[in-house]
């Protein structure tokens, strides 16, 4: 029976490294492994070129070379008789192995060490199957997790949601399917995303931040390309260093990242719309091969229209009509006083000595408490939050919704004494379970 390339599509997943033999004019042969061997159509496959001088000699040489490819399912080896087509240097080919490469290299702490020099283009002469003294045990290839169908539901979901919360939760809600997901979006005042919704972890990491260009997320982000690992034993995986405390919450002010200690597969999903990025839709496993190539496809629909329906709600998202409140009626009075110190140099909110969230969040709650303990109120307008020279925001695509939406989640997973409430359109609320007493720190 004639084996098809198609055939072994898991070959090409680089969960099994690769290897291509070659030879020298005078016949002494050379063998160099290769860190990822990619499908092309049905007659090429295409080899990345990074440091292999001795094979990329032999081979402008004598143009014939053989590869051997091994199934990650079940051990089958497969060898391709190879004659050389071309090098590139640029295209879309080289563009998805190259961001493939930049991603697995930060997540080894390589960044800028492994960069791809080309890709080789070999025609496929023939396919045979090496022989075994064992009988290899096929495991069938899985299907697709998000078929059309569940594309189809997710996307209907996310465009019936109004607003930027509610849009967040049909996103996640939709890949329920899938154990570990988490959904970014991007920090339009530094190059960072931030963690605002996530699914199957152990805690949310909400206000986590990953750097743009960082890892399969951040090179997602920087790329703006789908970024797919199918097996991450062979990587080190980003964020494994950080711990998981409130303790280490309040040493560092930083969020860390949720994750699954046992991750194999990893898929990031750019967000983009109208040619800026929005943020990054992010889901892992513990399995091999947990997500095809066409689970990749279904999520990028998911994540372009996620980053439309965001958009569209930020910008529909109103200013609110002003409410006078009665300043007696609005003071807390009941319980005990709770402490809330605002550090200016990073705007990093503290409650009661613990960590809550720090940049236009924490600058945000510290303005809305501000004029709370002043004049009584609790409800504020985005209007009147936008108009404040002291939040001083962006003047242009200033993310309220996202960020307002941000403090809300990370003071609800905290369950702090104060609460922030979306109350209609552009209009949020506090809500004060005891007094609060606000402090000032330079540093």
């Amino acid at each position: 029976m004639t084996i098809q390339l198609q055939d072994l599509a898991a070959c090409f997943e680089g969960v099994i490294p690769s290897i291509i033999a070659t030879a020298a004019p005078d016949g002494m042969p050379n063998i160099s492994y290769l860190s990822h061997v990619v499908l092309v159509d049905d007659e090429r496959v295409a080899l990345s070129n990074q440091f292999f001088s001795k094979t990329a000699a032999n081979v402008r040489a004598n143009p014939v070379a053989a590869v051997l490819i091994v199934t990650p399912r079940d051990g089958a080896q497969y060898q391709l008789d190879v004659t050389f087509d071309q090098s590139l240097d640029s295209g879309d080919l080289f563009d998805d192995m190259a961001v493939h490469l930049r991603a697995t290299s930060t997540q080894m702490g390589m960044g800028g060490i492994m960069r791809l020099r080309g890709v080789d283009i070999y025609r496929v002469r023939a396919v045979r199957a090496v022989p075994s003294p064992a009988t290899a045990v096929a495991e069938p290839s899985p299907a697709a997790s998000l078929p059309l169908a569940a594309v189809a539901a997710a996307t209907r979901r996310i465009s019936e949601a109004v607003e930027v919360s509610s849009i967040v939760d049909a996103v996640l809600d939709g890949l329920h399917k899938f154990s570990h997901a988490m959904l970014l979006l991007k920090d339009p005042t530094c190059q960072r995303l931030v963690t605002i919704g996530s699914r199957g972890y152990g805690r949310s990491g909400i206000g986590s931040e990953v750097p743009v260009g960082e890892g399969v997320i951040g090179t997602a982000a920087s790329e703006r390309r789908p970024v797919r690992v199918s097996d991450m034993s062979r990587l080190r995986r980003f964020g494994s260093a950080v711990q998981a405390s409130s303790s280490d919450e309040n040493r560092t002010r930083t969020i860390a990242l949720p994750g699954i200690p046992d991750a194999m597969s990893q898929v990031a999903l750019p967000m983009v719309v109208h040619g800026v990025l929005r943020g990054v839709l992010f889901l892992e496993s513990s399995k091999r091969l947990a997500f095809t190539k066409e689970d990749e496809a279904g999520l990028a629909i998911v994540a372009a229209h996620a980053a439309a329906a965001l958009a569209l709600a930020e910008s529909e998202a109103g200013e609110g009509q002003p409410v006078m409140q009665p300043a007696q009626n609005n003071l807390v009075t009941r319980g005990q006083p709770f402490r809330v110190v605002h550090y200016a140099y990073d705007d990093s909110v503290f409650i009661d000595n613990e960590y809550l969230i720090k940049g236009v969040p924490g600058r945000l709650l510290t303005h809305l408490l501000r004029i709370h303990l002043r004049e009584g109120r609790t409800e504020f307008t985005n209007r009147e939050i936008r108009l404040s020279d002291e939040l001083r925001l962006p003047d242009i695509k200033d993310n309220l919704e996202t960020r307002l939406l941000l403090l809300r989640r990370r003071l609800e997973e905290k369950a702090a004494p104060v609460q922030l409430l979306r109350i209609g359109r552009g209009r949020v609320r506090l809500e004060l379970t005891a007094p609060a007493i606000l402090e000032e720190a330079a540093n």
